[in-house]
């Protein structure tokens, strides 16, 4: 491969070498491709014009940056985060080495999506060099970062002593720290909703919230957090928290707080979750308040759980709930966004030969997986900060919550990959026997609000708004703006952040199409769901004086229960 230099000036050294490497690295594409595999693997292809047009491309810059020196390469960097401060712009060694890895990149992702191949092959490669692409930039190196270079010499290389103790304390707790933990506590500063536990069970605590008004809405209302994680997203703090906000708004609040699984809990089923949790939780909510309908809300995995709770009970001939909340939830899994890189037949046998006769999917395996779907932000920003620098990142609620995580039980997980991620079957009438019942969630006929988040890297908007198409009873979309967790934490005192509606309430079939004749209107998506909700709650009642119901459901312990406190 060649390429024709500018006149008068150099060829780089480097070129040559670098034309060449692009048959290596896409060598380099199809190993990666390969993983997960079963059985003979087809050789990943370019086009041959967009080769060349790649090749092209890298080599032109590559000459022009080489020519340039060590002069002016700042100004290559552009915008990217890390390496946005003065001292890698001031620092002509280390903006060079920025500005090349750049460059580098930017062609590695390329020939990354000029391959031809199978959208979950190309996925998976994409996927596997960004990754790499991650781990490799050079501000996650001491010798080539600047910050932290000068960082050291104005400490006199203390902040290297700190570095190398913060790396110790992450080697213990097992993960690195996004936030500094020591300043925050379940119980005393996040969690802190006023409540008593009053029933509870091998598999979670039910958790009853103080009213904070003299009249309650009769139809008391339940949330379903997702058993992946610890309940209390949904109550961080006072000024951001859904469950003081339901509160607020005069809902007899009830909460499923999730056992965080241990040894004794390493053979627990979906079965048990849907019906020793949800099922269970929807009937001790109606015996406590002697409300003959409730209002339920799920999220996430919460949502799929309550959902295929819902799907059991109308097997039964039981319709227990006025309206159903679904947050950013799975109920079709045709498109599962970035996760689907994992998923294929080999890694699901796998799984259920590891654990779907007992075991533990460890918390941290878990953890580390969410993480790394955004490297550069939630892994490698806090290598960065943590031990080059030796900073403490500051307090932040939110990413205290994502740092304590939380076991799966083996064969919970192990059904749940197959029958959704893999298989796709819960949304197939009569395909699956959920607690001795053939359910079909057409026959959930309850009015549902629909919420999916537009960044949402977890469950894609698209396949949070497939549920319009699946789920019978008057339905209500609403899409928000941000991620999984800050387009749903989102409280309407901050006026962050928009959500966009449907005046006309139709609900065709794609997302796409629905978008196309949304408002988008300022503010939280809140405020919309609460007007809803009030729709459904029937009439207000005296708000109720304590906690439980007679000998059969006494206060446990106060809330936030012991349950949330469990470590992995």
């Amino acid at each position: 491969m060649s390429s024709e230099a500018s006149s008068g000036q150099h060829t780089p050294p480097f070129q040559q070498i670098f034309g060449d490497s692009l048959a290596q690295m896409l060598q380099s594409l199809q190993k990666v491709g390969a993983a997960g595999t079963v059985g003979p693997v087809a050789p990943l292809k370019i086009a041959p014009e967009k080769l060349q047009q790649v090749q092209q491309q890298y080599l032109q810059e590559a000459s022009t940056l080489w020519n340039q020196g060590l002069q002016a390469p700042a100004e290559k960097i552009g915008k990217d985060r890390r390496f946005s401060s003065e001292d890698w712009k001031n620092n002509p060694v280390a903006s060079f080495s920025a500005a090349m890895y750049l460059l580098n990149a930017r062609t590695l992702m390329s020939l990354a999506e000029a391959v031809e191949a199978d959208d979950k092959t190309r996925n998976r490669v994409l996927f596997s060099v960004e990754q790499w692409l991650a781990a490799t930039a050079p501000s996650n190196f001491l010798a080539l970062n600047a910050e932290a270079q000068k960082k050291a010499l104005e400490t006199k290389g203390e902040s290297l002593t700190k570095g190398v103790q913060n790396l110790l304390n992450d080697m213990r707790q097992g993960h690195v720290s996004m936030t500094d933990e020591s300043q925050f506590e379940v119980g005393r500063n996040v969690a802190t909703t006023e409540g008593a536990v009053v029933f509870e069970n091998a598999l979670f605590q039910l958790i009853e919230y103080k009213p904070l008004t003299d009249k309650v809405y009769e139809r008391p209302f339940l949330l379903v957090p997702p058993c992946i994680n610890k309940f209390y997203i949904l109550d961080l703090q006072p000024a951001n928290s859904l469950v003081r906000y339901a509160i607020e708004q005069g809902h007899h609040t009830f909460l499923v707080s999730w056992r965080n699984p241990d040894a004794e809990l390493a053979q627990t089923t979906w079965d048990d979750y849907v019906e020793d949790g949800a099922i269970e939780a929807i009937s001790t909510v109606q015996q406590i308040t002697g409300a003959e309908q409730i209002n339920a809300l799920g999220f996430c995995v919460g949502g799929t759980i309550l959902s295929t709770a819902l799907a059991v009970l109308a097997a039964r001939g039981r319709d227990p709930v006025a309206s159903l909340t679904l947050l950013t939830t799975f109920l079709d899994f045709s498109d599962t966004g970035v996760l689907d890189v994992f998923i294929d037949e080999s890694f699901v046998k796998f799984r259920e030969m590891q654990l779907g006769k007992g075991g533990l999917l460890k918390g941290q395996e878990l953890a580390s997986t969410f993480s790394f779907l955004r490297p550069n932000e939630l892994v490698w920003n806090y290598v960065v900060g943590n031990y080059l620098k030796g900073e403490t990142p500051p307090p932040f609620d939110l990413l205290y919550w994502n740092s304590d995580s939380t076991n799966l039980a083996g064969p919970f997980f192990a059904w749940y990959l197959r029958n959704t991620y893999l298989e796709n079957n819960l949304m197939q009438p009569g395909k699956l026997t959920v607690c001795g019942e053939k359910i079909d969630l057409r026959q959930i006929d309850t009015p549902v609000y629909l919420y999916g988040s537009r960044e949402d890297h977890i469950v894609p908007i698209a396949s949070a708004y497939a549920s319009t198409q699946i789920l019978p009873g008057p339905k209500r979309f609403v899409a928000g703006a941000s991620g999984h967790i800050a387009g749903v934490i989102n409280p309407p005192a901050k006026k962050k952040r928009s959500y966009w509606v449907r005046q006309d309430g139709q609900l065709p079939a794609k997302f796409d199409q629905w978008l196309e004749g949304a408002q988008e209107h300022a503010g939280s998506w809140w405020t919309d769901w609460s007007t809803w909700l009030q729709g459904h709650a029937g009439a207000q009642v005296a708000a109720p004086k304590g906690y439980g119901k007679g000998a059969k459901f006494k206060v446990i312990e106060p809330a936030p229960g012991r349950y949330v406190k469990q470590k992995a």
